[in-house]
């Protein structure tokens, strides 16, 4: 037994996300990832429609974002409703399960852009010692 498995059997987990193979992995990958992070904050706002949250979600594309919500929504984290209108009109919003993900993704963003005044120090400083790439 590893350590990383020694650690989940003393908190008593049944998920492991250090494990290789533990479906959590998956799921913090579709939240962690740039897009995923990004979709999840701007539907904590509130619900939205494919292409306001597209404007929301700047530089992400129609395939990117497509792609994501589909991964968020067989994750329990959003849900879809599309209304039987025409032209339809399809409107996201977080889940329960989505918007406790939501509140502490958006508790990290606040905190990583309180802190880019250290981060850009950091990163003249890194770029002055050893060059910038």
């Amino acid at each position: 037994m590893d350590v990383t498995q020694e650690r989940a059997e003393e908190r008593n987990l049944p998920y492991n996300v250090f494990a290789k193979a533990c479906p959590s992995r998956g799921t913090l990958e579709h939240v962690t990832g740039r897009w995923g992070a990004l979709t999840l904050g701007a539907l904590h706002e509130g619900s939205l429609r494919f292409n306001e949250l597209r404007r929301r979600v700047d530089g992400v594309s129609e395939k990117m974002l497509s792609q994501t919500l589909h991964a968020l929504e067989r994750d329990g984290l959003v849900h879809r409703e599309a209304q039987p209108t025409n032209p339809p009109r399809v409107d996201y919003e977080l889940t329960p399960l989505g918007r406790g993900v939501a509140e502490r993704l958006l508790a990290l963003i606040r905190f990583v852009e309180d802190s880019m005044d250290d981060v850009l120090s950091a990163r003249e400083r890194y770029d002055a010692t050893r060059g910038a790439r």
